[in-house]
């Protein structure tokens, strides 16, 4: 077996950055949850609530999913811009960028209450989710290969 060394290039500061604003980013959704709590008079331990004990309940919903999704995802963007950025670092900090923003135009649509409107700029994440799993790919060849 034969060892292959690398060294990470200065521009995976990019793909580092990007990652810590998408935590930022994480984290202004999560207080966006916390005050649809208060608006819609959702308690904790409840996750989504229930239509025939609040009749606002469509609306916090909406809130709460724009988040969750965004956790859902949030495994495979950052183990993409990991992996990817090793090899494609300013290339994969670019689409991380991307996919953040659709994140937030994902979100906002969604929290409108109207779930379609998360889809009119938010549906372009997912190509920037396939641009990073190409880099990924091709780091993993590279290593094969090298």
């Amino acid at each position: 077996m034969e060892e292959v060394k690398m060294v990470i290039s200065k521009e995976y500061g990019y793909v580092v950055l990007v990652l810590v604003l998408y935590c930022l980013f994480n984290l202004w959704m999560g207080f966006q949850v916390g005050k649809a709590r208060k608006k819609y008079g959702v308690n904790y331990p409840t996750l989504y609530a229930s239509e025939s004990e609040n009749k606002n309940a469509k609306l916090f919903n909406c809130v709460q999913r724009g988040h969750q999704n965004s956790l859902e995802y949030m495994p495979v963007y950052f183990i993409l811009s990991i992996l990817g950025g090793m090899k494609h670092p300013c290339v994969c900090a670019g689409l991380g960028f991307v996919y953040l923003i659709t994140r937030y135009f994902y979100f906002t649509g969604y929290s409108s209450g109207d779930p379609q409107k998360r889809l009119f700029i938010g549906k372009y994440g997912f190509a920037a989710l396939l641009g990073l799993l190409i880099c990924t790919i091709s780091f993993g060849v590279h290593l094969i290969i090298a």
